[in-house]
């Protein structure tokens, strides 16, 4: 499989389906993927789409480093979601993690990420945007179901553009839940789909989910991304339609999701902030 005039990048692998999608096209366009991957996190099948895999735990920074400097990796990219619940769990920080933390003004998530990406540029290893060989997953602005949002989701959607804004600036999280002017529920530690049950809870039916890119956000990680599990949680929970910002969103299963929306009857919009 190793080909001297192939390209090698690098990936560091949290959950979901997003390193994988990622790991294919990279192969396809000729780059050789040496993937290190969390454990309890990553999916397993990874390992049959790259060329070489390492397994740690989160906290072993200076054998993630290794692995890629042994395999001459030069760049990298951050991809998949990291339950926040495990960093309080299932961590064993070495030395390295240790002094990176220790040295830190702050623990939130872009403080945390920002400064993991400083320390392995120290070490002569780039990170890149999530999305540079993926450009095609972004949202694309306008409405892409048959159910355009209702005067009311429109007013909701613009309450919940700025208050995802304004949590985003304090690193709180990524999305709301509005109805009737209310903000229902925040994105906190739970994450996503949490946030959707929880809002989804108090909306009678009636309630909207706006989901944004923070203010001061680094694309090279933890874009916000929305996909077909997005609108099935919005069907359980009886939430009727989701905002996200155009082109600084990441979208998986797009055809499939806004088919399983067309038919339950919910709104999804991308809009420019």
């Amino acid at each position: 499989m190793n080909n001297l005039n192939n390209k090698k990048i690098g990936l560091i692998a949290g959950s979901g389906q997003f390193p994988i999608i990622f790991s294919k096209i990279a192969v396809s366009k000729g780059f050789l993927v040496y993937a290190a991957a969390f454990i309890n996190e990553a999916e397993e099948t990874l390992k049959e789409e790259v060329e070489k895999i390492e397994w740690l735990h989160l906290g072993q920074v200076k054998r993630l480093v290794n692995f890629f400097k042994k395999n001459e990796i030069k760049e990298v990219v951050m991809l998949g979601a990291i339950k926040k619940t495990k960093m309080f769990s299932d961590v064993k920080p070495d030395m390295k993690a240790i002094s990176l933390i220790m040295h830190m003004k702050s623990t939130h998530d872009d403080g945390l990420l920002s400064a993991f990406a400083g320390m392995l540029e120290k070490e002569g290893i780039i990170v890149k945007s999530s999305t540079f060989l993926l450009p095609d997953l972004l949202a694309q602005e306008g409405c892409w179901t048959k159910r355009k949002p209702t005067r009311s989701e429109k007013a909701d959607i613009n309450i919940g553009l700025h208050i995802a804004k304004e949590i985003g600036r304090l690193d709180i999280g990524q999305c709301v839940v509005v109805c009737g002017g209310s903000v229902l529920a925040v994105e906190a530690i739970d994450g996503t789909d949490a946030t959707i049950r929880r809002g989804g809870k108090l909306g009678n039916g009636e309630a909207v989910i706006v989901k944004v890119c923070k203010p001061e956000q680094d694309t090279r990680f933890d874009m916000p991304a929305v996909g077909i599990q997005t609108i099935s949680t919005m069907y359980e929970s009886g939430v009727k339609a989701l905002a996200v910002e155009a082109n600084k969103a990441v979208v998986f299963d797009r055809e499939d999701m806004i088919r399983l929306a067309d038919k339950v009857g919910i709104s999804i919009v991308a809009v420019s902030i």
